[in-house]
């Protein structure tokens, strides 16, 4: 699917300037997606903030870095994920069980880990960050 292929390579390229230690991340094109998914890293601590240029048009993303990410990636695939398999899946994707997030996209919006499990809902994994 097209937007996933959007949020990858977003995704890509904020962990190659992380890579790079460089303070900002410039994200073109851009999704609602990928502002949901922004947001989470925003609200864990992952990054420091973004902004958001032109959203109407091709728009752009800004993001401030803080050097935290070692790795985020968007699935191409769909996986559907039950709210009582999320804490099984998340300790077989993520490579540490000390941090890191699985999102997904739930009936109640596009959530991280712990907040689907703790509105018990289950939807399809989107990416991941840690």
């Amino acid at each position: 699917k097209m937007g996933r292929r959007i949020l990858n390579d977003a995704l890509r390229t904020i962990v190659n300037a992380e890579k790079r230690g460089k303070a900002t991340a410039n994200l073109q094109p851009i999704s609602k997606v990928m502002s949901s998914f922004l947001n989470i890293m925003k609200h864990r601590g992952y990054i420091k903030d973004f902004q958001v240029h032109d959203p109407h048009r091709v728009g752009k993303i800004t993001v401030e870095l803080q050097g935290r990410i070692k790795d985020c990636r968007a699935l191409t695939y769909r996986q559907d994920i039950k709210a009582q398999d999320i804490e099984k899946y998340r300790v077989k994707e993520l490579p540490t069980n000390q941090w890191g997030y699985v999102v997904i996209t739930t009936p109640n919006g596009i959530l991280d880990h712990e907040e689907a499990i703790r509105q018990n809902v289950g939807g399809q994994v989107i990416g991941y960050f840690y």
